[in-house]
């Protein structure tokens, strides 16, 4: 360890250099010497630097890429370059600090190389100063990361600009809780009807948030007098969750949006049946899914160009042509409780995945969507059938070089004509087409429609998700953790009708109580690649129980679980250095059984941070 006196504005500040070895590899020889500018106050600071090259923006761009991507090279060789960049990087995310939550910023502008490669992390300890507040910081630069402890009660400049360097007090493991769950909500379903709670949470990564969700049920008239009610089995219940990009406004728009459209195509159906004396055939009703999923679509695409230029203003089109101009995935389940059905409507990379008990006591994991993407090698056949001779229609994984989804809402720009978009560009505004547009639509919002029979009496569950929550836990991770928090609310609530339920649904044991899985998951999914990034093996001893929520219980683990460090740094970090290690994130997840029949849904407030949500109004 060496030791520098570095001179300050006003005062003196001590800076120590250390360094820190790599987890689960060879030591990394790493220092950082810097100036910094305090104020009155400030005693000292500890410097750490925890990557030997500089980090770029996030190797996982969401959606429409900022740049134009490099050449790659074999498929192969690009995974292995890959695997070693997140192994890098890993060093930076599990050295965890604590803190406060507010920008710093900072000058600095020496560095010296250190040799050898072991390093001491003992501190300089001086018994003067041990009333002095010591503040764990995170500096954030340009293209690399440092951690720093800050000692002193004086305040430092700030600068939240993302320009040169910033200094980020670390959240406290207390504020990361109350940040993971400001925007938890969980449900009480007393109808009888299949359905036991549903729990749901968001997490920011993007600012605004460009995630979204929506919850309804529909009560369906008795087929015998036209009432609702009159049948004590004839809910249908909506779970949605919308991953939007390049924006915001097309996913708000779902959740304002497609559930009804999608319960209004399904009625329809329903009556021209009814009519004949008989119920729709499943082929019917998944047309009307996919239907209404068609209709929206095309009010967003094509109607709004219409009457924008109907209209000839530029406030109208600005008003009209935003959930068109940015894109969004969108992940609906539809349960019909007379048949205990459930389908799972899937445009894009969002995820449905069903967890069943089995003989053994453990649970299973069943995918009930694919993810809609340019790796998944059935969207790249049938892209390539619907555009033959178009080398570009799907290129580097991506839809002629650069959406990702290959089926979307919105993203007008890969279905308007070239001619609108010119159009549009000259008169008002919008979005260049691509070069390589030859035969739009090049994207479709018609869902891959599963259809699934539900065991309420066996405890079946449903987790949806949005793709960030992918990138970090397997399928099977997901539903051992989700097994994991039955047994442990089971222990804690075995005198309650929901925790005797519970309890008999699993087999105590270590780990995560979930059978097979090796993380890749079938042809088509995306495998957990932030796991790689953090340089993290699959283990489920790294999991912990510690929320009411499980939705907000599955986002801890994702993010590191017992690793209570990691889940404070990746909490700190804001945007737009936040998007560099996670997406935005939605989970759902619906429990299955027969509860009370008092027709109420009820706020769970154990499992619901305050201000609770509103329940959405009944159609």
């Amino acid at each position: 360890m060496r030791q520098v006196a570095a001179r300050a504005v006003r005062t003196t500040c001590k800076c120590t250099v250390r360094g820190l070895s790599r987890i689960g590899g060879r030591p990394r020889r790493s220092i950082l010497l810097h100036q910094y500018q305090h104020y009155p106050g400030a005693a000292s600071f500890t410097a750490r630097r925890f990557s030997t090259s500089p980090l770029s923006p996030s190797p996982l761009p969401r959606k429409p890429p900022q740049r134009q991507q490099q050449q790659q090279q074999q498929q192969q060789q690009h995974a292995l370059t890959s695997s070693m960049y997140f192994r890098r990087l890993s060093i930076t995310l599990v050295s965890g600090l604590v803190g406060y939550g507010a920008w710093y910023g900072y000058k600095g502008d020496n560095s010296n190389q250190a040799a050898g490669n072991s390093y001491s992390t003992t501190t300089t300890t001086d018994p003067a100063r041990d009333a002095t507040p010591t503040r764990n910081v995170l500096v954030v630069g340009a293209d690399e990361l440092h951690t720093g402890t800050f000692v002193g009660d004086g305040p430092i400049a700030k600068s939240a600009d993302g320009t040169d360097n910033n200094v980020l007090e670390m959240l406290t493991p207390e504020q990361a809780t109350e940040k993971l769950r400001r925007n938890e909500a969980s449900f009480m379903v007393n109808r009888g009807q299949g359905v036991l709670r549903y729990d749901v949470v968001q997490l920011a990564s993007n600012n605004p948030i460009e995630d979204d969700h929506a919850e309804k049920i529909v009560e369906v008239a008795s087929s015998s007098t036209g009432e609702a009610g009159d049948n004590a089995n004839n809910d249908w219940m909506f779970w949605g969750v919308f991953d939007g990009h390049a924006g915001w406004t097309t996913s708000a728009k779902l959740r304002q949006s497609l559930i009804g459209v999608v319960a209004r195509e399904l009625n329809t159906t329903h009556k021209a049946a009814s009519k004949l004396g008989a119920t729709p055939s499943p082929e019917a009703v998944d047309a009307a899914i996919k239907a209404g999923f068609l209709r929206l679509d095309n009010e967003i695409v094509h109607e709004s160009v219409e009457k924008v230029f109907k209209s000839n203003s530029k406030r109208a089109a600005a008003e009209l042509l935003g959930p068109a101009l940015s894109g969004s995935c969108a992940l609906l389940a539809f349960y019909d409780s007379s048949s205990k059905t459930l389908r799972t409507a899937c445009t894009g990379d969002s995820r449905a995945v069903l967890g069943r008990r089995s003989e053994s006591g453990k649970w299973t994991a069943t995918p009930l969507s694919e993810d809609q993407t340019g790796s998944n090698p059935n969207e790249v056949a049938r892209m390539r059938k619907a555009h033959p001779g178009e080398e570009r229609v799907i290129h580097h994984g991506r839809v002629l070089g650069g959406l990702e989804p290959t089926r979307a809402f919105g993203d007008a720009s890969y279905k308007w004509s070239k001619a609108i978009s010119d159009r549009l560009r000259a008169s008002f505004f919008s979005r260049g087409s691509s070069p390589y547009l030859k035969t739009p639509p090049y994207v479709t919002a018609e869902p891959v429609v599963t259809t699934t029979t539900i065991s309420p009496e066996r405890g079946d569950f449903l987790v949806l998700a949005t793709d960030g929550l992918w990138e970090m836990l397997t399928n099977e991770e997901v539903v051992g953790l989700v097994g994991k928090w039955i047994e442990n609310q089971a222990a804690e609530q075995s005198s309650s009708q929901l925790g005797s339920l519970w309890s008999k649904m699993f087999s105590s044991g270590k780990g995560l109580p979930v059978e097979g899985g090796n993380g890749k998951g079938p042809d088509g999914q995306k495998i957990p690649i932030r796991q790689q990034q953090w340089g993290l093996s699959p283990n489920g001893e790294r999991f912990v129980v510690k929320d009411k929520n499980v939705a907000t219980h599955l986002i801890r683990n994702a993010l590191g679980g017992k690793n209570e460090e990691q889940v404070c740094a990746l909490l700190t970090l804001v945007p737009p250095f936040s998007r560099r290690y996670r997406d935005d994130l939605t989970v759902q997840v619906i429990f299955f059984g027969n509860g009370q029949n008092t027709g109420e849904v009820l706020v769970n407030e154990e499992a619901t941070s305050p201000p609770q949500p509103r329940l959405q109004a009944k159609l």
